[in-house]
């Protein structure tokens, strides 16, 4: 059977075109497509002709609407998929003249349009206008969240302090949003799907390695308690004196700073634990504090943080822990605890990089904490 769909390899979206899937690659960096036998789901709603392209996207009609009868139509909407990409007037590399040749007119290239509201909100939390701009368009303005948790997938990415640019003759349709609410929640799930799954398997390896570490240890203790010799070394194995060493050796410094800044963020969502959004803003805030500084160390703005600051205080400074993070990653209280400050001399770039992972499991691992 002709392939119907497009599926992502990614994240296992189907589309129903080229159009669709370059859509969807933009949006989400994707670049993993395939064709399917599997068409894409096409539901219609019989009180209001809505189509409705997954189980989720009806349930959200549903409940909005309350609408709960549809229309499978899935194989009338089925045709074979063309894999051609549409030609479309390329007014980048100019007309064609009458003789064939083409006439060189370069496109005019703006900058997209994007939520202002939201790219305040970034820049109030230190991100820069390019970075803000960029992350609201490729995450499709869909919410602070969805601009924080883009900028921390794509931080290393070359061009990610320029500021975005897309034809001018393009710029209505890439300003989105003609999409609803509920669409473009489903976008930014989509988008932080592959975030969560990354932080659960980072501290469910943690875990397990915690676990090895002490079966272990409880293993040579017996051995050593019945007086029985050490494991064979050919086993590849710690031995008794190994493991009682590497005890000893784990009251080292960076170690102790990575498990006081989790236990701290840690007790910083259990006080605040009625409410999460509250939590997840302050993580996010701490978040582009520590990144800032491990960025541009020799910043001295980055490092000095006025401790009345209404927006601090609101975000971190009010919330149990988040004065006491910001101390364990080196902060100081300084002029009389007017501010917060990070001596350039006392920068450790594997204190920060331990706290930005701490802050990236917080933020995108549903589980943190419970672990």
């Amino acid at each position: 059977m002709a392939g119907v769909s497009l599926k992502c390899g990614d994240c296992g979206a189907l589309l129903k075109s080229v159009e669709e899937a370059q859509e969807h690659a933009e949006l989400t960096s994707h670049s993993n497509f395939s064709e399917s036998t599997e068409a894409v789901l096409n539901l219609v709603c019989t009180s209001c002709g809505k189509p409705c392209r997954s189980k989720t996207e009806s349930d959200l009609h549903t409940k909005r609407t309350g609408h709960t009868d549809f229309e499978d139509k899935t194989s009338e909407a089925a045709n074979p998929i063309s894999l051609e990409v549409p030609k479309v007037a390329d007014n980048s590399a100019g007309a064609m003249d009458v003789d064939g040749t083409s006439s060189s007119h370069p496109e005019e290239m703006v900058v997209p349009e994007v939520d202002k509201k939201l790219l305040e909100e970034l820049e109030a939390m230190g991100f820069s206008a390019a970075r803000a701009t960029r992350a609201l368009h490729y995450s499709g303005n869909a919410s602070i969240e969805a601009a924080v948790n883009w900028v921390v997938e794509h931080e290393n990415d070359s061009d990610i302090d320029q500021m975005p640019l897309v034809p001018a003759n393009t710029e209505v349709e890439s300003a989105k949003p003609s999409l609803t609410p509920e669409e473009i929640k489903i976008r930014a799930q989509e988008l932080n799907l592959l975030a969560l799954r990354k932080a659960e398997k980072e501290e469910e390896k943690r875990a397990r390695e915690k676990i090895r570490q002490k079966l272990e240890e409880d293993k040579a203790e017996r051995r050593r308690k019945l007086g029985l010799p050490p494991e064979d070394p050919a086993t590849v194995k710690p031995s008794a004196p190994a493991v009682e060493e590497k005890k000893s050796s784990l009251p080292i410094r960076p170690a102790t700073k990575t498990e006081q800044m989790r236990e701290c963020l840690r007790s910083l969502k259990q006080n605040h634990k009625d409410d999460d959004a509250k939590v997840k803003r302050a993580f996010q805030t701490l978040l582009t504090y520590v990144g800032n500084v491990a960025k541009n160390p020799n910043e001295e703005k980055f490092r000095k943080i006025r401790l009345n600051n209404q927006t601090f205080q609101d975000r971190v400074g009010a919330l149990t822990g988040g004065i006491e993070f910001l101390e364990l990653c080196g902060f100081e209280k300084i002029e009389g605890g007017e501010f917060l400050f990070l001596p350039r001399e006392k920068v450790n770039t594997a204190v920060l990089n331990s706290a930005g992972s701490e802050l990236n499991s917080a933020i995108n691992n549903p589980f943190f904490g419970v672990l």
